[in-house]
């Protein structure tokens, strides 16, 4: 078993996100499932979806730019930010264009997707406040 210690930060953090989400995700699932029947499950089930892939490509690339300088890192994260608002964007409009409203409840799929993004970042959070991180200071100035 390893320590808390011996683990990346990023997989702490995600680690940290999972469980709420995962325990968030079932709740969404099993409400929207007795209000909207199947209909629901399969909002629910798609919001979990898109929200773990979502926050799961944030958190890979944290981990492969952590070596790079600041100008790659805020590049990729920049880049990462459009195309995962791009992809999301085309999805949802897919979702909405080739989908009929009976398959899959849209309130369902929306709240959902709103609680599971809010537990995730609350997870991400806590964790991100657990975490023992060292920044290095500045060399103290001679005067």
């Amino acid at each position: 078993m390893t320590s808390s210690q011996d683990k990346s930060n990023e997989s702490q953090l995600l680690s940290g996100a999972l469980k709420p989400t995962l325990f968030v995700g079932l709740v969404s699932i099993a409400i929207s499932s007795a209000v909207q029947g199947f209909a629901g499950l399969y909002g629910a089930l798609l919001a979990q979806l898109i929200v773990l892939i979502y926050f799961i490509v944030h958190i890979f690339v944290s981990k492969i730019s952590v070596n790079l300088d600041p100008i790659s890192t805020m590049a990729l994260a920049l880049f990462s930010y459009f195309a995962k608002l791009f992809f999301l964007g085309l999805f949802l409009w897919a979702l909405a264009k080739f989908t009929p409203r009976e398959s899959i409840d849209r309130a369902s799929f929306g709240v959902s997707a709103v609680a599971l993004t809010a537990a995730w970042l609350g997870g991400e959070i806590r964790s991100y406040l657990k975490l023992k991180t060292h920044l290095p200071l500045p060399p103290a100035a001679n005067r």
